[in-house]
């Protein structure tokens, strides 16, 4: 079992497997990989284990940092899951990665991934589904899969290419290139760059930060973004004006600009992170 970071709160995980750990820091729900003697490897029961924390997360959580214990995030799939499997299990194998990876992508919390040592494959597909990632130097970032015969199955064809585009990732998947930390953050597999061993505080300073954005914008820019940055533009400006709309009628909100209109409220400056 996972020692608890100091300011850590443990939290109930019945019914989880003992590859993941709960632990409550104010507003922020922490879920910690436990599987460090296999560098984090996914195994099923851990990415089901995954769907059920982000499916139904605790009332007070209102944002998450994803983290893993040791010295790497994921180095992937636990390929021992895979024996056996024939092509239709195999499909449904992979779309029950899927339906734990978009329950992530789409839940009600948004989440910071803490990213170090090995990103690879299932790793790399379960970081994409989150929605902030930070990068500790010695992350580095790959899809194996293709050297071995497979095509990646967790979501990677769908997600990592809308962060470094289509070429980068079928460059990965052709050649097995290994991305590393110093590159992630200008390719964007990871918006934020921290020293080794202080990606978990800057994960929790974000997550920290999202926990006091009023609910429905979390929702507008977990939900309504995305959509309309696929649709055409003149149906994205349209949901755009609905979107604000609706957020800007919310309570919290007219909280938030009264103080600011009363000189109250934070101003941005340049040290803002």
């Amino acid at each position: 079992m996972t020692t608890p970071t100091t300011g850590e709160t443990p939290v109930n995980r019945e019914g989880l497997p003992p590859t993941l750990e709960l632990a409550r820091v104010d507003d922020v729900l922490v879920v910690r990989l436990n599987r460090a003697a296999k560098r984090n490897a996914l195994d099923l029961a851990t990415v089901d284990g995954l769907e059920a924390v982000f499916a139904d997360p605790p009332e007070w959580a209102r944002a998450a940092v994803v983290d893993a214990d040791g010295e790497h995030f994921s180095a992937g799939l636990d390929f021992a899951s895979l024996t056996d499997l024939d092509p239709v299990a195999s499909l449904h194998h992979s779309r029950r990665w899927h339906a734990a990876f978009d329950t992530i992508e789409r839940g009600r919390i948004a989440v910071v991934a803490v990213l170090r040592g090995a990103v690879i494959g299932g790793g790399l597909e379960l970081a994409s589904a989150c929605h902030l990632r930070v990068a500790e130097p010695s992350a580095y970032f790959a899809l194996p899969e293709g050297q071995r015969g497979l095509f990646v199955g967790g979501g990677a064809s769908v997600r990592v290419p809308r962060l470094i585009g289509v070429h980068r990732v079928m460059d990965m998947m052709l050649t097995g290139r290994v991305i590393s930390a110093a590159d992630a953050v200008p390719l964007g597999l990871a918006q934020y760059a921290a020293d080794e061993g202080a990606g978990y505080g800057l994960a929790l300073e974000l997550a920290s930060k999202i926990a006091t954005t009023p609910t429905m914008t979390t929702y507008a820019a977990l939900h309504a973004l995305p959509r309309i940055a696929d649709a055409d533009p003149d149906k994205g400006l349209y949901l755009e004006s609905l979107m604000a709309a609706i957020a800007s009628s919310s309570e919290e909100a007219q909280a938030l600009m009264g103080e600011f209109l009363a000189g109250r409220g934070a101003r941005v400056t340049q040290h803002d992170r």
